[in-house]
């Protein structure tokens, strides 16, 4: 699977100075580096070097800095890493291209080019959430899973400060500065309005607790209505 190459590329990043997270804004891999504003490198994973990785690609490069593409060492030897011809056409787009082994080291095949983009509304978007969001919860890759975003970090935090009794919205202001458009919002259907200003918890927002455990929020002024 894709996710195999994440942790391989993300080490590569980071020894190049990147902060690397996983499943941002539909890309495989995103990178922002520490300056003013962040170079912003997007990476792309496919277990083979292909046509479809070259148009997602294409398709990041707006708003981006730097694109990476990265795949499989083929255990022939015979792979599009191989191919002068996929070569070149990367070199010619501004690509990169990253070869990983069976051991997880990482061969780059071509440099890429940093050029910036003209997007500067998804490249935005992009950057905003990668600082949100808190860790690296997303391998880079995954299909299935339902993503880690920052938004539904967020509404866990408000679920776990919920599970503990029903509370007032102000109260959860202080640990919690979205709560309020998160609790109106309800977009996971976890929250159930018991009175003006006051939420409880859902037995959906229940069973995602239990499958996304949260530490509690750090915050005494919360108080639980009997």
């Amino acid at each position: 699977m894709e996710t195999a190459l994440y942790l391989p590329v993300k080490r590569f990043l980071e020894g190049l100075g990147f902060t690397v997270k996983g499943e941002v804004g539909g890309c495989d891999v995103v990178a922002l580096s520490g300056d003013e504003p962040p170079i912003v490198v997007i990476g792309e994973l496919k277990l083979s070097f292909n046509l479809e990785l070259i148009l997602q690609a294409v398709d990041r490069a707006a708003a981006s800095d730097e694109v990476w593409l990265a795949a499989k060492f083929s255990e022939r030897g015979k792979g599009r890493e191989s191919d002068a011809r996929y070569r070149n056409l990367c070199r010619r787009l501004g690509f990169g291209m990253l070869a990983v082994t069976k051991s997880g080291a990482v061969e780059v095949i071509v440099s890429p080019t940093t050029t910036p983009r003209r997007d500067n509304k998804r490249r935005s978007r992009l950057i905003a959430e990668h600082r949100k969001r808190l860790g690296d919860p997303a391998l880079g890759g995954s299909t299935r899973a339902p993503i880690m975003t920052a938004y539904r970090q967020q509404a866990l935090a408000c679920a776990n400060a919920l599970s503990r009794g029903p509370c007032k919205v102000r109260d959860l202001r202080p640990a919690l500065p979205d709560a309020a458009k998160i609790l109106l919002q309800n977009v996971y259907g976890w929250f159930e309005r018991v009175e003006r200003g006051v939420y409880a918890l859902t037995d959906a927002g229940r069973a995602a607790l239990n499958r996304w455990p949260q530490q509690p929020i750090e915050d005494a002024s919360v108080e639980v209505l009997s």
